[in-house]
C-alpha cells in the first residue's frame, strides 16, 4: 500500500474500510471567544469563565438580543499582514490563523506528497461580515436600490464564494489533493471532520486540514435570529445569558470562532511518531425532514444518529465516557438533546457526564461543532470534563449529569459529541484514544 511521497502503481490497492484505514488527530488550532490559541482556550473551558459580553463589533442598540461571545482577534498580531486583512473575511482570517497553529502542532509541513493532501471546511455562513459591509457601502447604508458597483471592494467575488476560504489553506499546506466546504448549518462543523475522515478511509488523502470557521456577528445575523427570537433577550446580564439547561434559559448567545485540525491516517502519523490528541472513528448526520426550526418530540432523528455513529465506531454506548452537548439553551433543542441521549445511550446516560461549553463559549453557528471537538480531543488529553456554565436552576425536564459551574476531572477514553442545526439537520462524532478501540 502506498503511503505519503509515493505514487500508487497499477494494481495496488488502497484499503476502503474504517478497518484498513483509522482517522486520527495529530495538531489542534482555535480562534475563539476567550482565548486565541487552544492552550488559552482550554484554559478558559477548564475555568468555567464565560466569554460572552454584550455586542462591540457594531451599534446594537436597536436590536431585541445585543449580547454575544466575540473573540479578542487582533489579525496584525495574529501574523497577518495588511493586504491579507485587507483580502480576507473575518471567516477566513480566523481559518488562517487558526490553520497556522495546527500545522505547527502537528509538525506535519514537508512530510506529506502534495497530491495525498486535502483541505476541508465547514462554514454555516461565509463571508457574511464583509459581504454585509460592502452592501451597506454600495448602496449607501441601503439608501439606493440601484448600487453602486465601483465602490466595492476588488475581493467582493472572494467573500460572495465560502470555497475561497479552503483554496487559501489549500495553498498554505501545498495540498493537491481534495480541497472543498461543507455547509450544513449548526452541525457543519461536526460533518466536515466525518467527511474530512471518510477521505481518508476511502485512501483519497493522507492527510487532510480541516474544520470550521464562522464570524456572523453582524447586523443581518442578528436581525434575522431576533425574528424568531431564537437568541436571547438577557442583555442586563451578558456574562451569564447562556444558560444551557437551566430553568430559566430562554435564547442562544450568538458567537463566533474557528478551530482548525490535522487529520492523518494513523500508520502515517505513527510512521513519523506525531502526537496523537484522538482517534474519529465514528459519524452520522440525520435530517428530520419536518421544519426549518422546530423539533420533533423524544429526539428521534439524533438519537439515530448517534446510534449509527456508535456502530460505525463499533462501540457499545456503555464505553462513552463524556458527552459534548450541542446544549444551545432554547427551550425545545436542551429537552430534544436531553430525550435523544436517554434514546441512545439507554440507562448509560444518567451515568456519564454531560455538558454544554456553548455556556462560555456562545454558539458560533457552522463552527461551534469545530471547537466543540477541540475541547474534546483535549477533554481525552487531559482527563478533564469542561463544566455547563451558569446552570445554576436545573430543568426538571433534563434530568442528567450537566457537569454544572465547575470542570471535573474525569477518565475519559471515549467521546461522543452531537451537533443540532436548523433545517432539522442532527449530527453526532465519536472520538476516543486510539488503544480504546481493537479494530
Amino acid at each position: 500500500m502506498p503511503w505519503a511521497g509515493e505514487t500508487p502503481a497499477e494494481g495496488d490497492k488502497v484499503e476502503g474500510t474504517p478497518e484498513g484505514r483509522r482517522v486520527v488527530i495529530t495538531g489542534i488550532g482555535v480562534v475563539a471567544p476567550g482565548g486565541i490559541g487552544r492552550k488559552q482556550y482550554w484554559e478558559l473551558l477548564t475555568a468555567g469563565r464565560t466569554a460572552t459580553r454584550t455586542i462591540s463589533l457594531f451599534d446594537a442598540s436597536p436590536f431585541r438580543s445585543r449580547v454575544a461571545a466575540e473573540c479578542d482577534f487582533d489579525p496584525l498580531a495574529a501574523g497577518l499582514s495588511r493586504r491579507q486583512i485587507r483580502q480576507w473575511d473575518r471567516t477566513t482570517q480566523f481559518a488562517v490563523v487558526a490553520g497556522r497553529e495546527a500545522l505547527e502542532d502537528s509538525g506535519i509541513l514537508g512530510q506529506t506528497a502534495p497530491y495525498r493532501t486535502g483541505v476541508m471546511m465547514g462554514t454555516a455562513c461565509g463571508s457574511t461580515m464583509s459581504l454585509d459591509s460592502e452592501y451597506a457601502l454600495v448602496s449607501d447604508e441601503g439608501k439606493s436600490w440601484q448600487v453602486d458597483e465601483f465602490h466595492g471592494s476588488p475581493y467582493l467575488y472572494d467573500y460572495f464564494v465560502p470555497s475561497s476560504m479552503a483554496a487559501e489553506l489549500a495553498w498554505i499546506v501545498e495540498a493537491e489533493g481534495p480541497v472543498g466546504v461543507v455547509s450544513t448549518g449548526c452541525t457543519s462543523g461536526v460533518d466536515v471532520l466525518g467527511h474530512s475522515a471518510d477521505l481518508i478511509r476511502e485512501g483519497q488523502a493522507d492527510v487532510i486540514l480541516t474544520g470550521a470557521s464562522d464570524a456572523a456577528i453582524s447586523p443581518i445575523t442578528v436581525a434575522c435570529f431576533d425574528a424568531i427570537k431564537a437568541t436571547t433577550a438577557r442583555n442586563d446580564a451578558p456574562e451569564t445569558a447562556s444558560r444551557p439547561f437551566d430553568r430559566t434559559r430562554n435564547g442562544f448567545v450568538l458567537g463566533e470562532g474557528c478551530a482548525v485540525f490535522v487529520l492523518e491516517e494513523l500508520e502515517h502519523a505513527r510512521l513519523r511518531d506525531a502526537h496523537i490528541y484522538a482517534e474519529v472513528s465514528g459519524h452520522a448526520s440525520r435530517c428530520n425532514a419536518y421544519s426549518m426550526t422546530g423539533l420533533n418530540d423524544q429526539g428521534l432523528e439524533m438519537a439515530d444518529a448517534i446510534t449509527a455513529a456508535l456502530d460505525m465506531a463499533r462501540f457499545d454506548p456503555a464505553v462513552i465516557d463524556y458527552v459534548n452537548a450541542h446544549g444551545s439553551a432554547t427551550k425545545q433543542n436542551d429537552r430534544h438533546e436531553t430525550d435523544a441521549l436517554k434514546r441512545s445511550l439507554g440507562s448509560h446516560a444518567y451515568d456519564i457526564p454531560v455538558s454544554s461549553i456553548k455556556s462560555m463559549i456562545g454558539h458560533s453557528l457552522g463552527a461551534v461543532g469545530a471547537l466543540e471537538t477541540a475541547a474534546c480531543a483535549m477533554a481525552l488529553e487531559h482527563a478533564v470534563v469542561p463544566p455547563t456554565a451558569n446552570l445554576t436552576e436545573p430543568d426538571p425536564d433534563c434530568d442528567l449529569d450537566y457537569v454544572p459551574l465547575t470542570a471535573r476531572e474525569h477518565k475519559v477514553d471515549a467521546i461522543l459529541s452531537v451537533a443540532s442545526g436548523f433545517g432539522g439537520f442532527q449530527s453526532a462524532l465519536v472520538l476516543n484514544k486510539p488503544e480504546r478501540r481493537a479494530v
